[in-house]
């Protein structure tokens, strides 16, 4: 890593704020026009992802065509290779269903009314701290950098409540030498980050799958924790819609969601397959990633998950938890308690809109549950996803 790999990701993270940041008014028109051109009859699903394993419930619903299976017409998944990228192309209606990080769904919604909400989440945990081989604590990082793939991230909210935790302080715009008490977060994109480890320019980064799997494949670096570990069963990324779609084309959109929700359950009781499926070797080559580091992400062994629980990578056995698991109900729970934690995380960039919330009517205005909680009880009810009869839980999060 050198200073135009900084530099390059924070023009990057300007872009997406420029984009964002009045951008409404844009969105809607695009929007209008998209929507003069299409009908319910000819509406097309156009996916657009970032080449992690959060796109998994996407990707699977392409290939095992439950698109299809639902009478609607899909183009080819498109790849993205930044968040500022994925996000123009949303807003220009060029793409109409995308995953995104949950805290940056709720900047995007509240920091301009940007017209979108959430409608599902896309998987839960798949996300890490990987650390250099030499690391055995938080406490080493002091003095070192740890990288993050977005400000708005749940990598970027775990990340400052672990370190807080280790006494700990955060520095966003490292400058010169950091104290023994310190961390410098910077943001880098992903594919950087194990080259950014290996030359040591980095102590650390906590990021997606399987770039954490991908350390750990090149023997560059280990897991110090998961972030499923920490806060259970967290969402990572959700599916994310134009509003105008849901309100305008509910049949069309339920459609999506059942197609994606279906994925999920599929991909639950498929692990072996779905990582074939998320794999480069597998046509038509979705994912830039080898096999036996997808796998390693989705269908670890018990031998491996064993390893970790020894090592105290997993502190939460009990909680029977997956490197990646996927479930699909919104819980607001999550979104009240992420609004909350979202206020106490240094990011760049103006935060005043998080303190004028209020986070439960703020999870209310920003997740539209109606697809999803049909979906669910049409494919078995949420026993499906190995959850609890309910649509309501509790937070557990547990440094």
């Amino acid at each position: 890593m050198c200073d135009d790999d900084y530099a390059t990701s924070r023009r990057d993270f300007l872009k997406l704020m420029s984009l964002v940041t009045g951008s409404s008014m844009l969105a809607t028109q695009s929007l209008s026009a998209a929507s003069q051109a299409e009908s319910t009859l000819n509406k097309r699903v156009r996916i657009g992802y970032l080449p992690i394993t959060d796109a998994t419930p996407l990707l699977v619903a392409y290939q095992k065509q439950y698109f299809q299976q639902q009478g609607l017409q899909v183009d080819p998944p498109k790849m993205f290779r930044s968040w500022a990228q994925l996000v123009e192309a949303f807003l220009s209606g060029s793409i109409n269903v995308i995953h995104v990080l949950s805290p940056m769904a709720v900047w995007a919604r509240f920091s301009s009314q940007f017209p979108a909400k959430i409608v599902a989440w896309n998987h839960v945990g798949g996300s890490a701290l990987t650390v250099a081989r030499h690391i055995q604590s938080l406490k080493q990082l002091g003095g070192t950098q740890v990288a993050i793939p977005f400000w708005y991230s749940i990598h970027n909210v775990v990340l400052q409540e672990m370190l807080r935790h280790a006494g700990l302080n955060v520095v966003t715009r490292p400058q010169g030498t950091l104290a023994a008490d310190e961390v410098g977060i910077i943001v880098l994109p992903p594919s950087d980050m194990p080259p950014a480890l290996l030359s040591r320019q980095i102590s650390g980064y906590l990021v997606a799958e399987p770039f954490n799997a991908i350390a750990e494949h090149l023997k560059i670096g280990k897991i110090l924790r998961f972030t499923g570990d920490v806060w259970k069963k967290h969402a990572c990324c959700v599916v994310f819609m134009h509003e105008k779609d849901l309100q305008q084309q509910a049949e069309w959109s339920q459609k999506v969601v059942h197609s994606i929700v279906q994925a999920q359950l599929w991909c639950r009781n498929h692990r072996a397959e779905t990582a074939q499926l998320m794999s480069r070797e597998h046509k038509p080559r979705l994912m830039p990633h080898i096999h036996a580091v997808v796998a390693q992400v989705i269908n670890p062994s018990q031998q491996q998950w064993q390893g970790y629980i020894a090592n105290g990578v997993v502190k939460h056995a009990a909680w029977q938890d997956h490197r990646i698991d996927f479930q699909p109900y919104p819980f607001e729970s999550y979104t009240v308690e992420l609004i909350k934690r979202m206020r106490h995380t240094q990011v760049e960039g103006k935060t005043g809109f998080l303190n004028q919330l209020d986070p439960t009517q703020a999870a209310k205005a920003l997740v539209d549950e109606r697809f999803v909680k049909q979906a669910i009880l049409k494919l078995g009810g949420m026993q499906a996803f190995g959850l609890a009869d309910s649509f309501q839980r509790q937070e557990v999060i547990q440094l």
